[in-house]
Parts: structure tokens; sequence; C-alpha cells
């Protein structure tokens, strides 16, 4: 048979020829026992089958995700990734709110906070720390880079810090009101930013190298056919349901092991949010170890500004159904942290260039966040 190109034949034969991939063969099993395991009691054998499931989705995602980015080109790569955890991430939220909403009053913030935390810190510091070791120095685009910084810090001072401090009701929460009005503010900065970064100023997104000129496109692979692009973003996808979906099949003995421990239970939330995100982790960390600092700093701030922009406009929309009220604002220490994170992640953007002593300062940073979420 003649395979046509284009044709739903030849995107068969192409899962055909990949069948025996462990990049597609993972994410399928790893759905297939999600199926089979949601919403049940599992045994200790079956957490360790589906934890070493959720490894190997991890690592495919990186993949499929590095596979589209190379045939999209940046920035519109690390878009891809970062709108398609984040999107999967609110679903489970959400999801978790409606099912319990008394024992989810602060999930969406605990949630938002930790993502912040996680990608300007975590993954931020250690693309820096890569980079630098790489070549010494890290150089990246001040701009682009300055610019989704700015709009971070704004998001989750909106959305984080201003209900700590209304009056319009007795906890950290907004009035119908103020909560639409962050919605759709959040929305509209996170559109207006997706604008830019993929338009008018694509090239502040962009590579550079140690002059500080423009990378504009990979020269030493091929890029993958169209085809081939298309059916990695659907095992991307696939990959990503696996992840969530297995990280919450394991969330009970996760839960366990933080009581077991004595840790406060909003360490669940924490631990979740690092399942979630080694995907981005993977593939910034694989970008910095390649030189490509700014295709690792896209993927921190993106997927920390599409983590507020889609989930407060979500959970806006959810709580129409929900019962109880919605705390959104943080509390001390957590302001604390996020303020340092603001002052720390300027400083460390503004010269567009950054040694080990800057990526260090972020980590210690996540250090100290995942420490004080442990023992606050």
């Amino acid at each position: 048979m003649i395979t046509r190109p284009g044709s739903l034949y030849g995107v068969a034969a192409l899962l055909r020829s990949r069948v025996t991939d462990w990049t597609v063969a993972v994410p399928v099993l790893a759905v297939l026992v999600l199926l089979v395991t949601w919403g049940r009691e599992l045994p200790a054998p079956v957490v360790v089958v589906v934890a070493a499931l959720l490894g190997g989705a991890v690592l495919a995602a990186v993949h499929h995700a590095e596979v589209v980015a190379h045939r999209v080109g940046e920035p519109y790569g690390s878009l891809v990734l970062a709108v398609a955890v984040t999107v999967i991430e609110v679903a489970l939220i959400v999801t978790l709110m409606v099912s319990g909403p008394e024992k989810t009053q602060s999930l969406a913030r605990d949630t938002v906070f930790a993502a912040v935390m996680i990608t300007c810190n975590g993954i931020l510091g250690l693309s820096l720390l890569l980079g630098a070791l790489r070549r010494r120095v890290a150089v990246f685009n001040p701009e682009g880079t300055g610019g989704a910084l700015a709009t971070v810090i704004t998001l989750a001072t909106l959305s984080l810090v201003i209900p700590t401090f209304t009056t319009a009701r007795p906890g950290p929460e907004f009035s119908p009101a103020q909560l639409v009005f962050a919605a759709v503010a959040s929305l509209a900065l996170y559109g207006l930013f997706v604008l830019v970064q993929t338009g008018r100023h694509r090239d502040y997104f962009l590579p550079v190298d140690s002059q500080g000129r423009v990378i504009d496109a990979e020269e030493h692979a091929k890029p993958p056919t169209t085809r081939a692009a298309l059916v990695s973003l659907g095992l991307l996808l696939v990959a990503l349901v696996a992840v969530v979906g297995d990280a919450k099949t394991v969330s009970p003995t996760i839960e366990a092991g933080v009581a077991a421990a004595n840790l406060p239970h909003a360490f669940v939330g924490v631990i979740i949010a690092l399942l979630v995100l080694l995907p981005e982790t993977l593939a910034a960390a694989r970008a910095a170890r390649r030189d490509r600092v700014q295709i690792s700093l896209n993927l921190a701030l993106g997927s920390a500004m599409a983590s507020i922009g889609l989930t407060i406009p979500a959970i806006a929309i959810a709580s129409i159904w929900l019962d109880g009220p919605l705390l959104l604002g943080l509390g001390g220490t957590q302001l604390a942290l996020l303020a340092l994170t603001a002052v720390t992640a300027v400083l460390t953007v503004v010269p567009g260039r950054a040694n080990v002593l800057q990526g260090g300062v972020h980590l210690v940073l996540l250090a100290a966040f995942v420490f004080l979420a442990a023992s606050p």
C-alpha cells in the first residue's frame, strides 16, 4: 500500500513504526493504568507500578515537547509545553475543588503559589546554574525575560497578595466583583504577553550567544516533519494527562507518608506541584545544558504566568458552583518569600547575564520555601 503524504494513512503508518518506542508505549500504558486505578484504594505494589509509569510519562513528555518545539521553533515550543501542563493542572485543581470543597478552600492558592516558587526559583535557578557551569556566565535577553518577570509579579500580586488586604470579606478572599476583576485582568495580561512573545517582539524571547546576538534557529539538526510533530503533540497531551492523573492516583499514599512524618497537610500540594512540573523542569535543564538559557527562562516564567493567568479565571468560573469561601490571600511567611523572590529575580534578570551565584541564590530560596512549607 502506498502511503499518501499528509493523509490519515501516513499518520497511522508513523504510529505503527513507533509503537515499540518507549516514548509512545509508556504514556499510553500510563493512561490505561490510570483508567483502571482511578478512584480506587491501591495496594503498595500497584502504587510502585503507577509511580514508575509516572516517571516514564514525565520523560516522554519532555521528549515530545522537544520534538514539537524543534518543529515550530522558539518561543512557540516553550509556550506549547507551558500551556499544556497548566491547562491539565487547572483541570485537576477544579476537579478536586468540586469533589471536596470543604477541604480545598485554599487549594488554588497553595497550588499557584507553589508553582510560582518552583518555577521562579527552582527552574530558573537550575537553568542559570547549568548555563553558568557550561561557560562560566549564562547569557539571556533581559528585555524579553524582564517583561515576562514583570507580568508574573503583577499577576501574583493581583491574585495572591491583594486578597490579604481587601476589606470586602473577613478572610483573605475576594468579593465576587473583585474575583471577576482579578480573573479578567489575569486573562488579559496573559493574552497580551502571548501576543508580544509570539508576534511583534518574538526576537526578545529567542536564545542569544555570548555577544547577545539572537540565535534564530537550530542549525545542527533537521526539523521533524509536520506529521511527526503532530503525532508528538498528541502524545505530549497523553503524557501530560498521565502525569497529572497518576500524580493524583498516588496522592493518597503521599498523604499517608506526609501524615506519618508529622508534616502539615498543605505539604501534599507542594509534592504534587513538584511532580506536575517535572516535565518543564527537565526540558528547561536540557535547554540550559545546550547553552539555550533563554529557552529555559521562557519555560520557567511562562509556566508561572500560565499557572496564574489560567487558574484564577478557571476557579472564578468554578466558584459559581462551589460552596464555602475561596481563600486566595497569602499568609505572612508566604508574602515574605514572594517579595524576596520578586526582588532577587529582578536583580538577576536586569543585567542579562548571570553566574553560579545567582543560580545558587534562587535554589536556596526554593529550599527555604520547601522547608517552611514542611515546618511553618
